[in-house]
């Protein structure tokens, strides 16, 4: 019996040491991620809410980490109730799928489409996946933390307008 615990520790040794080498050559571990502050979440879809404002459009804002999980949410006075699931998957949308295919707003997915429906049409069956423009992928220099998404306006490309005016006016702040 003592030979055989000892032949099942060898064996549990040898199992523990392999997953453990397996763990550090994949470099498993901790991941560190990035997003915006709240208080540039917050700020982002305020500026996209008063821009579209100032045009007469009333819009709802979205900001979403690169993951879909809303950071910010604004739905501005007179914004209609379906401007929050336009926005969301604007927001999402350029968060998730823009950045795969290295478009990085909805607006760039848009025109991908007008060129050549077949490369993304699949895509649209998705939950959450749109291809309005409006949404855009938010970059802290080259690399994506998230998405912010805009709804409400009569146009895709007013609301895209609107989230540009929010990302270039906080743009300096994220580093």
């Amino acid at each position: 019996m003592h030979i055989f615990n000892a032949a099942i520790l060898r064996i549990a040794s040898a199992a523990a040491l392999a997953v453990l080498a397996v763990s550090v050559a994949l470099g498993q571990g901790l991941v560190t991620k990035h997003r915006l502050s709240a208080a540039l979440a917050n700020e982002a879809v305020a500026v996209a809410v008063a821009t579209c404002a100032k045009n007469g459009y009333a819009v709802s804002a979205i900001v979403v980490d690169t993951e879909g999980v809303r950071q910010s949410v604004l739905r501005g006075d007179g914004a209609v109730v379906h401007t929050l699931d336009s926005a969301y998957a604007k927001a999402y949308s350029a968060a998730s799928l823009a950045v795969v295919r290295k478009d990085y707003s909805t607006k760039a997915l848009f025109e991908r489409i007008a060129k050549n429906p077949s490369t993304t049409a699949s895509l649209g069956n998705l939950p959450f996946v749109t291809f309005t423009p409006g949404g855009i992928t938010i970059l802290a220099g080259t690399e994506p933390i998230g998405g912010i998404g805009v709804g409400g306006a009569p146009g895709g490309n007013f609301d895209d307008e609107c989230a540009q005016a929010a990302l270039d006016k906080i743009k300096d702040r994220m580093k």
